[in-house]
């Protein structure tokens, strides 16, 4: 009778013991299921979060002759970072050309602005120019498969928005999208026609550039000397990594500009 009894007590202790380790069985594969999804969860907010910074970086493109559009403005706070003041009024440019010389690195473009076509793009370089705002920004993205442009003044070297101001609508976008060699155009994020700023680029190269849902991209003027030393130089060097798109393989950066 004693070993039945024992033999039963043994029983329910090891049923109660079993019944425990399911229990914990349970709780650590939920703890591991739950663990996987929030990983999950963690590589979508991630890929969301790259893809948001990537739609929100600035586009640059240049274009040729076009109407002036009416241009209001969209003013941010001023920053103290780069003396980037408001955004001008248009009639710095005067409606007039104005000529100059850009350098990068070494190479001096002769270039052309035309106030009178891009009157609120032209004054906010004009500016941008007399604020001493563009020497040693970097030129810091350059694309050579079917867009071939060297894009360059952002504050941050990486292609960020501007501080300071962002203005808009664009202006002397061409109609057919083309931009021709030597071409200089406003920067402006993808799909948002009020987001130029201080980041311009140089179209070394014709190219088709598509409009997106905000149009096509300001065109300021244009490179009249000196585009095919920039290209032996710089564009004709490549892409790190031998990317089509991306940091230029040599660093490049604006050494000075003037206007008059």
């Amino acid at each position: 009778m004693a070993s039945s009894k024992t033999a039963e007590r043994e029983a329910r202790v090891a049923r109660e013991r079993l019944r425990q380790y399911n229990a914990r069985q349970s709780v650590h594969t939920h703890k591991v299921s739950r663990r996987r999804r929030d990983n999950v969860l963690w590589v979508i907010v991630g890929l969301l979060v790259v893809t948001a910074a990537a739609v929100t970086q600035v586009v640059y493109f240049s274009s040729g002759p076009g109407a002036p559009a009416p241009a209001p403005v969209e003013s941010m706070d001023p920053v103290d970072e780069g003396n980037v003041g408001d955004v001008p009024d248009p009639s710095l440019a005067e409606a007039r050309t104005w000529t100059g010389e850009l350098t990068l690195n070494d190479v001096a473009l002769g270039i052309e602005l035309d106030g009178a076509a891009a009157p609120q793009g032209v004054s906010a370089f004009i500016q941008d120019v007399r604020n001493e705002y563009f020497p040693a920004k970097t030129c810091h993205r350059l694309t050579n498969a079917g867009f071939f442009v060297l894009q360059c003044g952002s504050v941050d070297g990486a292609g960020s928005g501007d501080p300071g101001f962002r203005f808009g609508p664009i202006e002397n976008a061409p109609s057919d999208d083309l931009y021709p060699a030597g071409t200089i155009a406003m920067a402006r994020a993808s799909g948002n026609a009020y987001s130029n700023g201080h980041q311009f680029f140089i179209v070394y190269e014709d190219t088709t550039i598509p409009s997106d849902s905000a149009g096509g991209y300001t065109v300021i003027g244009s490179v009249t000397s000196g585009l095919d030393e920039l290209i032996e130089k710089v564009a004709s060097q490549g892409v790190v990594g031998g990317a089509t798109d991306g940091e230029p393989v040599v660093p490049t950066s604006i050494t000075s500009v003037s206007v008059e």
